[in-house]
């Protein structure tokens, strides 16, 4: 038995020995969503994770995902499979600076985007996800729409809506890499193939797209679609899942630099540490904790 297959032999004994679940993000590395109970986007992980009835969530993503995690299913103990798996748009904002936007804008309902810290969260009124901001900006009464953090994102959005939609200048660092150049370049090559790109993108991209999608509808839209070839624009994570569940189909990526280091850093090893440890443990301090599920809850009724 070589190194890998006996780490996730460890793995498997490790996880029946705690009762826990391993929940993968689309984004993480190919050998981290096979040995996953369930792999997915953020809103499809949102919903699996508050039904879990396992005693042990080991989250394989960020920490902002392992802390809703946390936020939906407080009877069971998250552990994040990298203790430093952080997230550069999360970061962009803090609650004490959304606090400054929400006295700016009084009459503004705040939307908040999944990739958020917990306390971010319970300061907003509603959450969102890519694949439903559109959907839970339309859910509002309110007119006026704070969205944040992500500027392309809120962007995307407000040309769907009917409304006033404030954009706070957060960006996601992997997505805004992706140039209207690259597209314009990987069409050329690849003149058949429709291009996919995720709204995280700029909004120049975006434009250039056959369709801006999340993780989960590039899945679903790839698998319906008659079309064999596919460039895709997000972060190169998603290629393992597209190539695997559509084998007959030509998936590229427009783009070889749009990778997540933080996505990146868990490895089957660092699963293993964590479990063995019990370590890396999430805790979302219960005033906060009930807060942000209410926005969570508010985005799971919406959609």
């Amino acid at each position: 038995m070589d190194r890998l297959e006996q780490i996730k032999k460890k793995a498997g004994k490790l996880k029946n020995e705690l009762d826990a679940v391993i929940v993968a993000h689309n984004y993480q590395p190919p050998e981290v969503q096979d040995i996953a109970d369930f792999v997915g986007d953020s809103l499809e992980l949102a919903r699996e994770c508050a039904n879990v009835k396992a005693a042990v969530i080991v989250f394989c993503g960020v920490r902002f995902m392992a802390e809703t995690a946390a936020i939906l299913n407080p009877g069971a103990q998250v552990l994040l499979s990298h203790p430093e798996a952080g997230c550069y748009l999360a970061d962009t904002i803090d609650a004490g600076v959304l606090r400054q936007w929400k006295e700016k804008y009084p009459e503004a309902a705040v939307v908040a985007y999944v990739n958020t810290s917990a306390a971010v969260k319970a300061e907003s009124h509603i959450c969102c996800t890519s694949a439903n901001a559109v959907a839970v900006v339309n859910s509002l009464r309110e007119e006026e729409v704070l969205f944040v953090p992500d500027s392309n994102l809120g962007r995307y959005v407000s040309a769907m809506v009917d409304k006033k939609v404030l954009l706070y200048p957060g960006f996601c660092d992997v997505h805004e890499k992706l140039t209207v150049s690259a597209v314009l370049l990987a069409r050329q090559r690849y003149p058949e193939a429709r291009v996919l790109v995720h709204p995280e993108c700029r909004i120049e991209v975006i434009e250039l797209a056959d369709a801006t999608l999340s993780t989960s509808q590039m899945l679903r839209y790839v698998g319906e679609s008659a079309e064999k070839e596919f460039l895709i624009g997000t972060e190169e994570g998603m290629l393992y899942p597209l190539r695997k569940q559509n084998p007959d189909k030509v998936i590229i990526p427009i783009s070889d630099d749009m990778v997540c280091s933080d996505m990146k850093k868990t490895t089957l090893q660092t699963i293993v540490d964590v479990m063995e440890k019990r370590e890396s443990i999430v805790f979302v301090p219960e005033k906060i904790r009930t807060k942000a599920r209410q926005a969570i809850d508010r985005m799971l009724e919406a959609t």
